[in-house]
């Protein structure tokens, strides 16, 4: 059953990655998969979040940077190394390498774990932004199919443990981290806000 997992995983990767190749994506998917080209406005984001934002927005920054170090790391440092799937940058014959391969492991894809984990954590928080968020993180993961460096089940797995650790923090700050939260200075919310600690936007009693 494994063999055939991995020999459709195969097949569906040369399809997604040779067999899509067309001059636009040559040039969109290395400046998708970059993260410096993203990193000025994630900060200046961020930091909006932080200054403008009141009480909520400052407890959603903290817990953004903290999930995604935790992603991060439990993705690179834990799963990778216990699974160890070579990337298909190395073993595929007949993959289109377009971007350096790399030398850690493949499962899950560190950038669609957490480019979902941010876009479920964010967008559940902030509805408008949820399906943008999204879709961005379904173009920073397909680029790392078609730039030859995961398979798609690669990226399917990243997209669970992302998107499976960001409801589980959101579900967490609706219940009690938001409250703890707003009992610090840093993170209280002005008189008459206190909705601003539930992002389903129900009031509490008593102000």
């Amino acid at each position: 059953m494994l063999h055939l997992i991995t020999d459709l995983d195969t097949w569906l990767f040369l399809k997604l990655n040779a067999g899509a190749a067309n001059p636009f994506c040559d040039w969109l998917m290395p400046i998708a998969t970059e993260l410096r080209y993203y990193l000025p406005f994630i900060v200046v984001g961020l930091l909006a979040l932080a200054v403008f934002g009141g009480g909520k927005g400052r407890s959603v920054v903290l817990l953004a940077i903290v999930l995604l170090a935790v992603t991060d790391q439990t993705a690179t440092q834990l799963i990778k190394p216990w699974v160890g799937r070579l990337r298909p940058c190395h073993v595929v014959e007949g993959a289109r390498v377009l971007y350096r391969c790399g030398k850690t492991f493949a499962f899950p894809s560190g950038h669609a774990t957490t480019s979902m984990a941010a876009a479920i954590f964010l967008g559940l928080i902030y509805r408008r932004w949820l399906w943008p968020l999204v879709a961005l993180s379904v173009l920073v993961s397909y680029s790392r199919v078609y730039l030859g460096i995961h398979y798609p089940l690669d990226i399917v797995g990243g997209w669970v443990m992302g998107g499976g650790l960001a409801w589980g923090t959101v579900r967490l700050y609706r219940c009690c981290l938001g409250r703890w939260l707003s009992r610090w200075r840093l993170f209280c919310v002005a008189p008459g806000r206190s909705s601003d600690l539930h992002p389903n936007g129900r009031r509490t009693s008593g102000g």
